[in-house]
């Protein structure tokens, strides 16, 4: 039996967060300023720095079932015993039953992973990011604002996948249905039709800036 079957559940602290969806990889800046996540963070910054966290639907009250571990990479204490942290995405799990619910919850999960994938995946995640490119180049022109993409995107699709997800803003329900997906291909395939009805709604925007703003 490998290490990993050995780990394959655990209990794990977890920080339910409102419409925040954190996924491996990524980092995730926090303040911590409630007593009981006070209690969680110290208690965790004594063991392994590991906490899962979970998307928090603040319409209809519901806590996610799937959630990403994150690791406590830095840490600052502040003089009224407030923290400010930078954590960064690792594993996936699923929320088999709750151990403890105070003063902080406490699940037991299984860990998740992505499926091997059937194809090469390659030309999935290149047409991926070119859309990427697309929408950002775009945007840049709509806003007038100088807006760029890192100039090393993931190599791996599945890190890309998780790197696109992360960056889609104002739509959490969507990027949680992103993270429970696990299979790479229809994590890519989802992207590319996000990416691609936000890239064909700003082109429309450009032309109609275009025709009403010309260039003098």
């Amino acid at each position: 039996m490998t290490s990993s079957s050995r780990i394959a559940v655990r209990e794990l602290p977890l920080f339910p967060l409102p419409e925040v969806v954190l996924f491996p990889t990524r980092p995730l800046p926090l303040h911590i300023f409630e007593f009981r996540y006070r209690i969680m963070m110290n208690t965790i910054l004594e063991s392994d720095r590991r906490f899962g966290v979970l998307m928090v639907d603040p319409v209809k009250g519901t806590i996610a079932n799937v959630g990403c571990c994150a690791e406590i990479v830095h840490y600052q204490r502040l003089p009224d015993d407030r923290m400010k942290m930078l954590t960064l995405g690792q594993q996936r799990f699923r929320v088999l039953e709750y151990v403890r619910e105070k003063p902080y919850r406490v699940g037991l999960v299984e860990w998740l992973e992505d499926h091997p994938p059937a194809k090469d995946l390659r030309p999935l995640a290149t047409d991926v990011e070119q859309l990427l490119r697309d929408v950002v180049r775009l945007s840049a022109k709509i806003t007038e604002q100088n807006i760029e993409i890192p100039e090393e995107l993931p190599d791996l699709p599945t890190e890309l996948s998780y790197w696109v997800a992360s960056n889609l803003y104002g739509v959490a329900g969507e990027q949680q249905s992103l993270l429970e997906m696990q299979d790479t291909a229809a994590r890519l395939e989802r992207e590319a039709e996000i990416l691609t009805t936000t890239r064909n709604h700003l082109a429309a925007r450009s032309v109609l800036k275009d025709t009403f703003n010309p260039k003098l």
